[in-house]
């Protein structure tokens, strides 16, 4: 019997309901986010390069978006038909892609707020931190620390399924017994909290008149760049991170993951808003003066 058909006669017709719903919403979400994520990565890397540090974590965010939206089709199929048709191994390796994007969204999400909090606040002492070099790296180091994450991961993942039907592939939650049920939450509340000190700064500085800020010819797409970023951790990230804490909210735990994958339709907005004309001219004078 697999996981529908159990649940549905434990549960009545709802489990059936919500899984029509399920399916639809990572259906909608994959039809919208791959040709959104792509056009914007072509453009980000046709267009902007590798060249600034927000460019460079733009197409890292773009390209975490777009193996979100490769992992969903077989969401689809399974909410849709109530069985998975692939191996144990191919299971995990979609569950950590799905995993993996709210985590490196969120933080390139982070590092796309504190570069701007540099770029307007502290623009000729930050120029020399502000380089596409140094955002590599971070880059780098932000991919290597969600695979190893990946693999105490995998491994309570793969007990899991032998000690259960294949069939509730997706049904996965780690145990209350593991400290990784406590990363995300931990993760998300951290950046928040970056987040928010870095809007309350750069409004500041916007207002006063006190830095360099005073030049920004256009301080409402800057101060939207900040309340989009807050956005996506206070309506995406956060519900997620509140049910792993939460035991009433568990029965919501995978609508809010459909929340939470809703986030990469957004992220193209955020490209859009940060290369106007402002940041490209920003961006072509901090590039000269790291050439300098």
């Amino acid at each position: 019997m697999n996981a529908c058909n159990s649940t549905t006669i434990e549960n009545g017709t709802e489990l059936g309901k919500n899984y029509s719903a399920y399916a639809l919403v990572f259906g909608s979400v994959m039809t919208l986010g791959l040709p959104l994520n792509a056009v914007s990565l072509w453009i980000l890397v046709r267009s902007h390069g590798l060249k600034s540090p927000s460019a460079v974590f733009m197409v890292n965010l773009a390209i975490s978006d777009l193996l979100l939206v490769l992992s969903l089709p077989t969401r689809v199929y399974f909410y849709a038909t109530c069985t998975w048709p692939l191996s144990q191994v191919a299971c995990i390796f979609v569950t950590m892609l799905f995993r993996n994007n709210i985590r490196s969204s969120s933080i390139f999400i982070t590092f796309i707020c504190v570069d701007r909090l540099l770029a307007v606040v502290y623009p000729l002492r930050s120029r020399h931190l502000r380089t596409s070099s140094n955002a590599s790296k971070a880059a780098a180091l932000v991919w290597l620390f969600v695979l190893a994450v990946n693999i105490p991961e995998s491994v309570i993942f793969s007990r899991f399924l032998k000690n259960n039907n294949i069939s509730l592939c997706f049904e996965f939650q780690s145990g209350p017994e593991s400290p990784l049920n406590y990363l995300l939450p931990v993760l998300v509340f951290i950046l928040l909290a970056v987040n928010v000190v870095c809007t309350t700064l750069v409004s500041r500085a916007l207002r006063s008149h006190l830095t360099d800020s005073a030049r920004v010819s256009n301080k409402v797409n800057v101060m939207l760049i900040f309340v989009m970023n807050l956005m996506m951790f206070i309506v995406f990230f956060l519900p997620l991170s509140l049910a792993v804490l939460i035991e009433s909210w568990r029965p919501a735990f995978t609508s809010l993951i459909c929340l939470a994958s809703v986030n990469c339709c957004l992220d193209p907005l955020l490209y859009y808003f940060s290369f106007d004309g402002f940041w490209r001219r920003k961006e072509d004078v901090d590039s000269s003066h790291a050439m300098e």
